[in-house]
């Protein structure tokens, strides 16, 4: 009876003690640690958890500024959200969108045929570098660790470049290289971020993580979070923070939008705008947002907030 219990007793630890490692979808962050991590974001969720910024906002943040944003998330206290120095498939095709994520790590065969092998249980085919492309959907955008691997580090090619902007309509990030140059460039639209291109296949990497925060280069990046990729580099906007970024970034374009004119007018000068503004530049300011209404995407309310907090 005791042997019994004992075993019943070691087979329950062995079940939590292993609960994390075995997630419905391999190398997928378990649903619960993804929740947690990303607890700051109150907004609706996709079926794993990973937080669904609405199409609205990422439409909204494609007609903001990089830098106006990593000063606005500076200013939040996130100093570690931007990545330079990439070779781009396009230098005229911006990449906006919300992140899936993936972490490869050198490859060692044990631990590599364990992951194929409880994925394919699963129900996931092929290889892992295939895994995260399941997960896109459209206005997601495919950010991956790849160790920064150039020979031997290409994660795609032109066919699976096609299923990625097929699914997405969007671009990836890779902290790695891609192969098919002239290939990729035929996919109309699609841009990539990368540290080179190499004709190589990709060998000697595997898939460690998916949906789960990693790191490209000096930025972390969780699932979910919006991807702002324009020829400055790569800006990772926390899920929680978009909204508040993209109003703000919205502001700062009507702003500089009405220092130019009035400064090219010779209605104020340079040093006038380029400073704190006086009540009288204030008003002019909201006299000019009168003309266009159009162009304030933000509600009354959101100005008026913006206006007190500005420090004139």
């Amino acid at each position: 009876m005791f042997s019994r219990y004992l075993s019943a007793a070691k087979a329950a630890m062995l079940v939590a003690a292993t609960a994390w490692l075995a997630p419905a979808h391999a190398q997928q962050l378990p649903k619960e640690e993804l929740l947690f991590l990303t607890s700051s974001w109150k907004g609706e969720r996709f079926e794993d958890g990973r937080p669904k910024v609405e199409d609205q906002w990422v439409e909204r943040a494609k007609s903001i500024g990089l830098a106006d944003a990593w000063t606005i998330l500076k200013n939040a206290g996130y100093l570690n959200q931007f990545v330079g120095e990439w070779k781009l498939l396009r230098d005229d095709v911006p990449i906006v969108g919300r992140a899936v994520t993936a972490t490869y790590i050198p490859r060692r065969p044990d631990v590599e045929q364990h992951i194929l092998d409880r994925g394919h249980a699963a129900g996931r085919q092929g290889n892992s570098n295939t895994w995260p492309i399941e997960k896109l959907v459209k206005g997601d955008v495919y950010v991956a660790d790849g160790f920064g691997k150039i020979a031997g580090g290409t994660l795609i090619g032109q066919t699976l470049g096609s299923a990625i902007y097929n699914k997405s309509g969007n671009g990836v990030v890779f902290d790695a290289s891609v192969r098919d140059l002239e290939g990729l460039l035929a996919i109309d639209g699609f841009n990539a971020f990368v540290r080179d291109f190499h004709p190589s296949f990709l060998e000697e990497s595997m898939l460690i993580g998916l949906n789960s925060p990693t790191r490209i280069g000096r930025a972390i990046v969780l699932p979910g979070d919006l991807v702002m990729a324009q020829r400055e580099g790569v800006l990772f906007i926390p899920a929680h923070l978009v909204e508040h970024v993209v109003i703000r970034g919205e502001f700062i374009l009507l702003r500089d939008r009405f220092g130019f004119e009035v400064i090219k007018s010779g209605k104020y000068s340079s040093g006038q705008i380029d400073n704190q503004w006086t009540a009288e530049i204030k008003a002019a300011f909201l006299k000019w947002l009168e003309k266009d209404p159009s162009a304030l995407k933000m509600t009354a309310q959101q100005l008026e907030k913006l206006m007190e907090d500005r420090t004139w």
